[in-house]
């Protein structure tokens, strides 16, 4: 890859990656609490491998990959058009970002009255093209997908990701007066991130042979809903229900003693709104369960909004270091 600086003279040798999409649930905020329950093999040089199957923004890999000399990463969701962003991002930067600056200079150009219909077209077309895309294989016309993926996610309400019961992304516009589409130190960084970064479309299923005793594998499942409008589950088109959180439950004890892997797994805390609610306790008896507090809205109204507590679970005890919790 190239280094930055070598991309444009106006930058300096070095920028933290950080997330290029805004993704409900992204671990942006929680990271300097997350940084008190990473095991402590990971700080004494001991884990050369890390796994992150439900990818999503990416936060924690942004982070971990940057402090950490990994041997080998993996990443993968089921969301086949965020893998095939974070693809072009690691492979086409340049090209991608061509686009994505017409994009930025559209937008910007574009009156707010008329941003509506400007967002209405470029989904349009990214639902319409979605049926000419070849998912296995990286194609030139990825590239646009991948700045269209970009824009909407950009542009669209609250970042969500979204598709009806035709597999079409259906988020509205989200009104903002600005909008950062075209980032190039970022996407830069990003890229140079990714560089020599396994990235695959799969279930979460298929990371089990990658994994052994010196292996991170950080688990971000959609969260189980505590209240009944708090549920995204759906963006890759099906429900992530109650039997699929088991489900993941019985992989991460067989991740556990099969592979002896290092797991730390992140998920709702329902008794945020039931205290008798022991869902977790029991899918995750015998392990460690902490919590974690976040800034996040329970319900459709983005006004009511609150600190609430989140799940970390791990099969390891963690050794304390000095707790940095926002408040």
């Amino acid at each position: 890859m190239i280094a930055i600086d070598e991309i444009s003279n106006k930058y300096t040798k070095t920028y933290t990656a950080r997330p290029f999409l805004k993704w409900a649930g992204g671990k942006t905020q929680l990271l300097s609490q997350f940084d008190n329950y990473y095991p402590s093999e990971l700080r004494k040089g001991k884990i050369k491998n890390y796994i992150e199957p439900f990818l999503g923004g990416g936060a924690v890999f942004f982070l971990l990959s940057q402090k950490y000399n990994f041997e080998n990463i993996h990443l993968s969701d089921l969301n086949k058009d965020l893998i095939l962003t974070y693809r072009v991002v690691q492979q086409k930067p340049h090209e991608l970002l061509d686009f994505l600056e017409k994009y930025q200079n559209e937008y910007d150009q574009t009156t707010q009255e008329k941003r509506n219909d400007l967002f209405l077209t470029i989904r349009q077309l990214f639902n319409f093209q979605r049926l000419k895309i070849n998912y296995k294989k990286l194609e030139d016309n990825w590239v646009l997908r991948a700045a269209q993926f970009i824009f909407l996610n950009k542009t669209c309400f609250n970042g969500l990701f979204r598709l009806n019961s035709k597999g079409e992304f259906n988020v509205p516009y989200g009104k903002y007066a600005t909008a950062m589409i075209f980032d190039e130190v970022n996407i830069s960084a990003v890229s140079q991130s990714l560089n020599n970064v396994e990235i695959t479309h799969g279930s979460y299923l298929d990371c089990f042979d990658k994994a052994n005793e010196n292996t991170l594998v950080y688990l971000d499942p959609p969260y189980r809903p505590i209240s009944k409008t708090a549920s995204f589950t759906t963006y890759v088109g099906s429900e992530f229900t109650d039997r699929e959180q088991l489900q993941l439950a019985q992989f991460f004890r067989e991740l556990d003693i099969q592979k002896g892997s290092k797991l730390m797994l992140s998920n709702s805390d329902p008794t945020t709104q039931n205290p008798d609610d022991n869902f977790f306790e029991k899918a995750y008896s015998g392990y460690q369960l902490y919590k974690v507090f976040a800034n996040r809205a329970i319900n459709n109204d983005g006004t009511k909004r609150g600190k609430i507590n989140e799940l970390l679970i791990t099969n390891y005890q963690y050794e304390p270091q000095t707790l940095a919790i926002n408040f």
